[in-house]
């Protein structure tokens, strides 16, 4: 199972062996496909994958550093389990990081930046949420914030966002089947596309700030029902 695509720099850019290691068995983490606790064998990924067992031994080593995966000596390598603290703790991280991506990009997007969220924005507009795989409702989330972190010019604020929402997106899997508006979170990227577009910065950092506080209180509500 993969998003083939997660961000738009990963399907442009020539990818190595290693690369195509790492996303996949990325995405089948973020899917549960691959659960939490999970032993990882490198053998068994690679003949799933089709590489040899070094591309798949790198891949594990990019992921112990995103957090989705840690090694234990003589053990091995197992998926991170999902607790529950770390709903409040990445959701802390991210209500500060995600209105400060969202400003900047609203800022110093340039005008290819601008005109690629127009393409992301068309295609959440059109998107059939009740025809979508789990798969593909992720790979449009991921598209909507790989695209405003890209256009915040912020290498370093980019690749700590990446990884705190994948993390997030694991337990968004988590309790995928018990939210009961996902539409609503789906769509609602689409004001703040349009804030970002517009180089509006006070409403895109308001915008992302209610969106990842709304991510939080429905998830905690599947969670615990309340």
């Amino acid at each position: 199972m993969a998003f083939e695509a997660l961000a738009v720099a990963e399907a442009a850019a020539p990818r190595s062996l290693a690369d195509r290691a790492y996303e996949q068995i990325r995405d089948r983490l973020l899917t549960l496909d691959i659960r939490p606790g999970d032993l990882l064998h490198e053998d068994v990924l690679a003949k799933d994958l089709g590489v040899g067992r070094t591309p798949v031994r790198e891949a594990l080593k990019r992921l112990e550093l995103d957090y989705l995966v840690v090694t234990y000596p003589r053990r091995g390598t197992f998926a991170t389990r999902v607790e529950v603290t770390d709903l409040a703790f990445i959701s802390e991280i991210r209500a500060r990081l995600e209105p400060l991506a969202a400003s900047r990009a609203a800022r110093v997007a340039s005008l290819d930046d601008r005109n690629q969220l127009r393409l992301v924005k068309s295609a959440l507009e059109s998107f059939d949420l009740q025809d979508a795989s789990v798969v593909e409702t992720l790979r449009m989330d991921a598209r909507v914030h790989r695209g405003i972190y890209a256009a915040a010019a912020n290498p370093h604020l980019e690749d700590v966002l990446i990884r705190y929402d994948n993390l997030a997106t694991r337990i968004w899997c988590l309790v995928l089947d018990r939210l009961p508006d996902l539409s609503r979170h789906v769509h609602e990227h689409l004001d703040l596309l349009a804030a970002v577009i517009d180089g509006d910065e006070a409403k895109a950092a308001e915008l992302a700030r209610v969106h990842v506080d709304g991510f939080e209180t429905a998830v905690r509500s599947a969670l615990f029902g309340s």
